[in-house]
């Protein structure tokens, strides 16, 4: 599912995830610079989503300019965690648009994004 309208339902819905996942990863990482809700109503990322029902259980976000993608965000539902659902969203990512380069950046020590990454070919470049 793709969302249109940060600021419909389901926008309500991501913004939410996103804090409950950041909170998460702001203890593994210790990061705390969750942005705001105005910011991110107002972001021009394009964003896939994945339900399980009608529930938001994870999000990935892009931008994408003469064809080079950006992820932005990925995001994932603590209680959905390692259910797949981050790969899933990679995935559907790279078939879902004409792309000839895809870069991401993440934390040092976020582990477990860097290993989804690695895991799915994308190969360091500098720290």
């Amino acid at each position: 599912m793709k969302i249109r309208e940060l600021d419909s339902d389901y926008g309500q819905q991501l913004f939410k995830l996103q804090k409950d996942a950041y909170k998460v990863e702001a203890e593994m990482i210790g990061f705390t610079n969750i942005p705001l809700l105005e910011q991110f109503i107002h972001c021009h990322e394009t964003f896939l989503c994945y339900l399980k029902g009608d529930a938001l259980a994870g999000a990935i976000s892009y931008t994408k300019e003469n064809g080079q993608m950006l992820i932005c965000r990925i995001v994932v539902r603590p209680d959905y965690f390692r259910q797949g659902i981050a790969d899933a969203l990679l995935h559907a990512l790279q078939l879902h648009d004409d792309w000839e380069k895809i870069s991401v950046s993440t934390g040092k020590m976020n582990l477990p994004a860097r290993n989804l990454y690695e895991k799915n070919g994308f190969t360091h470049k500098r720290t």
